[in-house]
């Protein structure tokens, strides 16, 4: 049996941050279950306070090939460096020039800027390029 996984988030705002991994990494927000043609139908009927409805979202790969994104409501803050982040591959890595690696990642960069991410640092090191942003509530992640 094929060991299966997700990745879960402690965020301050599960839907806004599904929302921009959806965009961030090409996924789509989950499907409500079957049998309801949305999320809200969904919570509706199963008498779920209206308050507690951004509790948590999640987001799958269309392609059904990347693991599942879980984003829980934490409301602890986010108290130091992640210990765990995200790689976005923007260029084809060392099969291609570093100007050509530089501007895919730029392009990438300005892409994610326009969904609420921040660009913390660039770091250019021994032939490679990436950019070091933070995603809506906080979390570093990289874009190369």
């Amino acid at each position: 049996m094929a060991l299966k996984a997700q990745i879960v988030y402690d965020c301050s705002d599960p839907d806004s941050l599904a929302k921009f991994y959806a965009e961030a990494l090409h996924y789509k927000l989950q499907d409500p279950p079957e049998g309801f043609k949305s999320w809200e139908e969904a919570l509706k009927a199963w008498n779920i306070p209206e308050e507690e409805w951004n509790a948590a979202s999640a987001i799958i790969d269309p392609e059904g090939e990347g693991p599942r994104f879980y984003f829980q409501k934490m409301d602890t803050p986010k108290l130091g460096k992640n210990r765990l982040h995200i790689d976005i591959k923007a260029s084809k890595g060392s099969q291609v020039s570093l100007e050509d690696r530089k501007e895919a990642v730029g392009t990438e960069v300005e892409r994610l800027l326009k969904f609420g991410a921040k660009k913390q640092r660039e770091w250019e090191e021994q032939g490679q390029y990436w950019v070091v942003m933070l995603d809506p509530d906080g979390n570093e992640f990289c874009v190369q």
